[in-house]
């Protein structure tokens, strides 16, 4: 299967400090990929590498086949929604379908104007008089008329009410089944990756800590709680994710492709929530064992 997006030991430096790190990546074409972390993590500056915005400090990365900013062709396929649904406010949702038309060469204006008048969008308001969902709901036509092959979309729901935020989402997965293109979506609500991602990618103190189709890592994704055990005494193929420790009981999140045999455990799978929070406390643990070692 042909990828929409790879990157090798990619990295974006501002003065002394990374701000994505080491990031290599292999998205294959046609999923929905989920791209969660907490803030600060690296997400938006992925995002901007991926769509041509930023150039890389360190590494490689290729959109579609090209460089993200190879020229208008290959920008032509590539739509990008930021965080904050960017619209002019002093425009029209008319003067948006305009602009759009004359910006981008695959424009699908019956696409723009059925989208819409579906939503009941007043094409003679500005869209500063529009409420926040209005204005998701318009950035995001203005990505789906561009006719993307990939479409970036940087948190765009994260100022929505839950309302707004479940009309957004149901009307991009509605375009994706329609249309067939791939897309990127970052957030920190796993609840609204878990009702549209098939892939997930989690970024936590810029780098990458797991990325894969949604299904396979649920599969190979396990906790387990037993007797309390170092987990070096874990078998090689059960790496460890996450731990915790009482004096009596271990709970480790492990990921292991084979069985677990071992009749001490009791396992008990993870859910989406489960499984990036236990990539994240990984992460986190990892950065407060650091800081000890420099503070001795």
């Amino acid at each position: 299967m042909t990828s929409v997006l790879q990157a090798h030991e990619l990295g974006r430096r501002y003065g002394k400090r990374w701000a994505l790190r080491e990031c290599t990546i292999d998205i294959p074409a046609g999923h929905v990929v989920g791209l969660v972390g907490p803030n600060g993590a690296g997400k938006t500056t992925l995002l901007k590498l991926a769509s041509g915005q930023l150039e890389p400090t360190a590494g490689g990365i290729t959109v579609l086949g090209g460089r993200p900013a190879g020229g208008p062709e290959q920008l032509a396929k590539i739509g990008f929604v930021a965080q904050d649904t960017p619209v002019y406010a002093g425009l029209t949702v008319s003067d948006h379908l305009r602009l759009g038309a004359r910006l981008n060469p695959r424009w699908d204006a019956a696409m723009a104007r059925e989208r819409i008048a579906r939503l009941g969008l007043p094409l003679t308001h500005r869209a500063g008089r529009l409420s926040g969902g209005q204005r998701a709901q318009l950035a995001l036509t203005l990505g789906l008329a561009k006719r993307p092959e990939l479409l970036i979309l940087d948190e765009p729901v994260a100022s929505l009410d839950p309302l707004a935020r479940r009309e957004f989402l149901q009307h991009l997965m509605e375009a994706t089944v329609e249309h067939e293109f791939s897309v990127v979506l970052s957030s920190h609500l796993v609840s609204d990756l878990e009702r549209t991602c098939d892939f997930l990618i989690v970024l936590a103190d810029s780098r990458v800590q797991v990325a894969g189709e949604v299904d396979k890592l649920l599969a190979t994704h396990h906790r387990l709680t037993g007797p309390r055990r170092d987990p070096d005494r874990l078998p090689a193929d059960q790496h460890v994710v996450s731990a915790r420790h009482t004096d009596r009981q271990s709970t480790f999140v492990i990921r292991t492709d084979g069985p677990i045999h071992d009749p001490a455990w009791t396992v008990t799978q993870l859910s989406l929530e489960d499984l990036v929070l236990a990539h994240m406390d990984q992460r986190t643990a990892e950065n407060r064992r650091a800081a000890l070692e420099v503070r001795r």
